[in-house]
């Protein structure tokens, strides 16, 4: 990015530490500010904490999945406004239309490539 005004905080969440370094290394260059957490309760104390710009869940975690952590973060009156986008390996429409039916905002399909991911962030952050 050419000006130094960071596009925002993003609260990665995934079990699979690859994933979260690879998320990670793709956003920081692009002037994100990354918290990162490991299963769907970290992502709920850290959103509650630090409320971020946008979320990046994963679905299948231990501890909390992504589901039950979208379900309790959009019934939140604190939380419920911030973007939620399900970041899964998972690519059934029913998936899909649950994610939906939680009020995740967006659903991306993993791998996914820098240039949807970074679309995909800027459509949901106003600057």
């Amino acid at each position: 990015m050419n000006d130094n005004k960071c596009p925002g905080k993003v609260l990665v969440v995934d079990d699979d530490e690859r994933i979260l370094r690879v998320l990670n290394d793709m956003l920081i260059p692009n002037g994100y500010d990354v918290v990162l957490a490991k299963n769907g309760t970290e992502a709920i104390e850290i959103t509650r904490k630090e409320l971020p710009d946008i979320i990046l869940m994963d679905i299948m975690m231990p501890v909390t999945d992504g589901y039950t952590a979208c379900s309790v973060l959009k019934s939140d009156e604190r939380t419920r406004q911030i973007p939620l986008i399900m970041l899964t390996g998972i690519r059934f429409e029913l998936n899909k239309k649950f994610s939906e039916q939680l009020n995740a905002d967006g659903y991306l399909v993993k791998p996914v490539s820098l240039e949807k991911l970074l679309d995909t962030l800027s459509s949901f952050i106003s600057n």
